[in-house]
């Protein structure tokens, strides 16, 4: 860790402070923390305070910082090509395509790259709508789709309420066993009531004008939840059934983040027909997304012009780093090693907090990715905080995080847990250690 620079770091504050538009922010409440460097699980701000990375920044940086197999990959093509418009062909974006199709079946071979996330979900609802001639999305309740106009209108959460400007967008209830809208007690009652919710509301809204059902395989930020057995399986049958593409969100738990490749293959031999990704693919280096489209949707377009393109598409150095980050993920093991962690330590650690502490009322997760539900009440279920809301609780929650070592991801009630792929034992442990210490703040706090 380099000598710490506190002058260094109030001038970066101040520059911030002066001249920085945050996102999703009352602009005159911030007082954001200035991070200095990072490598591996680790980043550090001037004073010279190191922080375990359980955020991943926004569950992106899954190789950790300044992995020296993608540096070296930005550096070796910024001497190459170190950027190209998208009507060309070039060798680091066409490399990049097909080792990200050649992670899914042979019915999925094209890929379209965006910039990131929210722009994926955009093309892919663009493309359902022209393939179908139809125009309805339906999406979850408790889910985040990203901020461009219809991927935020297809978001479930109220980030969606002063952006409402996009058309064709309703939402249902998806399954969460822990605040169930169903009155269901066991995970598979949840999928089963779920999925007659799902197929009543699609009858309702009429199948003929329903282009896709745009779906998290793992919801995110609305709350790290797993589907239950079924849920996903059930969802594809009710596509088929009515003719609508599945979009799955893979943007925050693809390529590793759930201990498999996608989030989608929790439910075995399940395929969506687009399928979003950013974020994981290239752990963030360089900005870059892309919707994977089966054949069937990609050769509609054979003689049709798809209406859409934007200027940084596959951009060739966050397509080197895809290339290379996935080549890391395949040699390294990485996946495994994420699974195998999170199963037999992680998970069953953060579960026996949740256990020991009363502030907790649910843990849940998969591989890296991991949420802690706080609550005032076990009994009622009250949150820590409201839905997707701020409280002052809260922010003692995070500032104790800090305050031992750890950075956390805060969203409403909920801490939620995704450390690096690449996470050790011994990392593990101290991660477990210090939401130990911040989970003791949380009991002090509900009396």
């Amino acid at each position: 860790m380099p000598t710490p620079d506190p002058q260094t770091g109030k001038r970066a504050y101040e520059l911030d402070r002066k001249h920085v538009f945050h996102s999703w922010s009352v602009q005159g409440a911030l007082n954001p923390l200035v991070l200095a460097g990072g490598l591996g699980s680790y980043v550090w701000d001037y004073d010279g305070n190191h922080y375990l990375d359980l955020s991943c920044q926004l569950v992106y940086s899954n190789l950790g910082h300044a992995n020296a197999e993608l540096i070296e990959a930005i550096e070796r093509q910024a001497r190459t090509l170190c950027t190209v418009a998208p009507s060309y062909a070039n060798l680091a974006r066409s490399e990049a395509a097909a080792a990200i199709t050649g992670l899914f079946p042979e019915s999925h071979n094209k890929i379209f790259f965006t910039n990131g996330g929210a722009d994926a979900n955009e093309n892919a609802i663009r493309m359902a709508r022209l393939f179908t001639g139809r125009d309805k999305v339906l999406s979850t309740y408790r889910s985040y789709h990203g901020n461009t106009g219809a991927a935020i209108v297809a978001t479930g959460d109220p980030r969606r309420w002063p952006n409402e400007y996009a058309r064709g967008h309703g939402h249902f209830f998806g399954p969460f066993l822990y605040r169930s809208p169903f009155w269901a007690t066991t995970p598979e009652q949840e999928s089963a009531r779920a999925l007659e919710h799902l197929e009543e509301l699609i009858v309702f809204e009429g199948p003929s004008t329903i282009a896709a059902i745009l779906l998290e395989s793992v919801a995110g930020s609305a709350g790290v939840m797993p589907p239950p057995p079924g849920y996903l399986r059930g969802v594809r049958d009710l596509c088929d059934k009515y003719g609508i593409v599945y979009i799955a969100d893979e943007v925050m738990v693809g390529f590793g983040r759930v201990g498999r490749w996608f989030g989608f293959q929790l439910e075995p031999d399940v395929v969506p027909d687009l399928i979003t990704v950013a974020k994981g693919v290239n752990s963030g280096y360089v900005p870059i997304g892309g919707v994977v489209i089966s054949d069937e949707i990609a050769h509609y377009f054979d003689d049709k012009m798809f209406p859409g393109g934007l200027t940084y598409s596959g951009h060739p150095l966050a397509a080197a780093t895809a290339t290379a980050n996935i080549e890391y993920l395949k040699t390294h093991g990485v996946i495994e090693h994420a699974r195998t962690l999170g199963e037999t330590q992680l998970g069953p650690a953060l579960v026996g907090l949740g256990q020991r502490h009363p502030s907790v009322g649910d843990v849940r997760g998969a591989g890296m990715f991991w949420g802690i539900e706080l609550v005032r009440d076990r009994a009622t279920k009250e949150p820590m905080a409201p839905y997707t809301g701020a409280s002052p609780a809260m922010a003692e929650v995070a500032a104790a995080g800090r305050a031992n070592g750890l950075l956390l991801l805060v969203f409403g009630n909920r801490i939620h847990v995704a450390p690096p792929l690449t996470l050790s034992e011994d990392e593990a442990r101290a991660a477990v250690e210090g939401l130990d210490q911040v989970l003791a703040v949380a009991d002090s706090l509900i009396g």
